[in-house]
């Protein structure tokens, strides 16, 4: 990114960590398929190996249980199917069910007929309505999969994973949990969430963009059968022949994410802090969304009434400051948030949603100077809207 130009969007895609960078580097000197037998070979594959393991163990899982995947789209398609093995016996999901606020690749990537996927509602700040799922649980049909966010990529409010998960493993169901925006932010463990299949994304947490993982709670835990066929790699779980830079850079941010996260959750909160009360300086009619509820400790959705999301993220990029508004995911549009509509947010507010989002490499020093520069683009926004 050019020096004169400031990164507020972690959650959208993190800068690549050095350790990554390195990894990869190192990576690019090595030839050998991870499949074959000769030393080239071996060498690639335990370099594989050693990200896998690195990866597992910023959740708390096994290593054999991670499946590398091209991103976390892929993997919530991949999970996201009615048919499963849940420890090494068939499963199978009557219903998909998904709070209104997940992402898209939720919303509409998932394998079940149309007719079999149920939104369940969420709160005022936007958690799980728990008495609204075990109302849908009780309502029948059958056991269900429920897919539910560890955290929202919008708001970042923290969703209750394991009181939904226990609920629906009491009805005899599975639960998947999209850990992608807090796995290296936030204590982030498979067991605790209380989840049958996890889903990571490395360029989030520092690693390149196209690869991430599906984390299954056990070996006897997994898809009934892979999206991908061919030549059986990732244990018949995901054929293709592995991307070797992009996993070994994803092991190295992993490792790197969770060597840090005891100093980064407190430091990130305190960027937070610093940046919501500049921004409530600027302008006293501020809202910021879910401002009670327990969030990430880096993000911050905001609006200011009167003032459209899209006209502001063009003059913010125009004066050097990179923010989004929600989901980086729908082809670089600008428009309302499905998330906030979950909400019951009004229309006002609901156009005019801008997420800033820190992470590993934000300093206080950028806080500041991205505070400055939404100063003075929210003075002319104003100006010229009193015109």
């Amino acid at each position: 990114m050019a020096a004169d130009r400031l990164y507020l969007d972690h959650n959208a895609t993190a800068p690549l960590r050095p350790e990554a960078a390195a990894a990869m580097r190192a990576a690019l000197e090595r030839v050998g398929n991870p499949s074959s037998v000769h030393a080239e070979g071996r060498a690639a594959r335990a370099a594989v190996e050693a990200a896998r393991e690195a990866v597992a163990a910023l959740v708390g899982a096994r290593p054999a249980a991670v499946t590398f995947t091209s991103g976390a789209t892929e993997a919530l398609n991949l999970a996201l199917t009615p048919d499963l093995v849940l420890d090494d016996r068939p499963f199978h999901a009557a219903r998909l069910l998904a709070s209104a606020v997940e992402h898209l690749a939720v919303l509409d990537g998932h394998r079940f007929p149309s007719a079999a996927a149920e939104r369940l509602p969420v709160d005022g700040d936007g958690r799980l309505d728990i008495a609204a799922l075990e109302a849908t649980l009780a309502a029948g049909p059958g056991p269900v999969l429920l897919a539910l966010q560890s955290a929202n990529n919008e708001t970042g409010v923290i969703q209750p994973a394991a009181e939904a998960a226990a609920r629906v493993h009491a009805a005899g169901g599975a639960v998947v949990v999209d850990a992608v925006q807090s796995a290296g932010r936030v204590p982030t463990d498979l067991a605790a969430l209380g989840a049958d299949f996890l889903v990571v994304s490395g360029h989030k947490l520092g690693a390149p963009a196209g690869v991430g993982a599906l984390i299954r709670r056990s070996e006897g835990v997994r898809p009934a059968g892979a999206m991908i066929r061919g030549g059986g790699q990732e244990r018949g779980g995901r054929s293709g022949t592995e991307n070797l830079l992009g996993i070994v850079g994803f092991g190295a941010a992993a490792a790197a994410a969770r060597a840090a996260l005891a100093e980064e959750e407190p430091r990130l909160r305190t960027l937070r802090s610093r940046l919501e009360e500049g921004l409530r300086t600027v302008d006293p009619a501020t809202v910021i969304f879910s401002a009670g509820a327990d969030r990430l400790p880096n993000t911050t959705a905001f609006a200011v009434p009167g003032i459209k999301a899209e006209t502001a993220l063009i003059a913010l990029d125009l004066d050097g400051l990179a923010v989004s508004s929600g989901s980086a995911c729908s082809s670089g549009k600008v428009k309302a948030s499905h998330v906030l509509d979950a909400m019951a947010i009004g229309p006002d507010l609901l156009h005019g949603m801008i997420r800033m989002s820190v992470g590993w490499s934000s300093t206080l020093a950028e806080v500041e100077q991205a505070l400055a520069i939404w100063a003075r683009v929210h003075a002319r926004l104003k100006e010229r809207a009193a015109a």
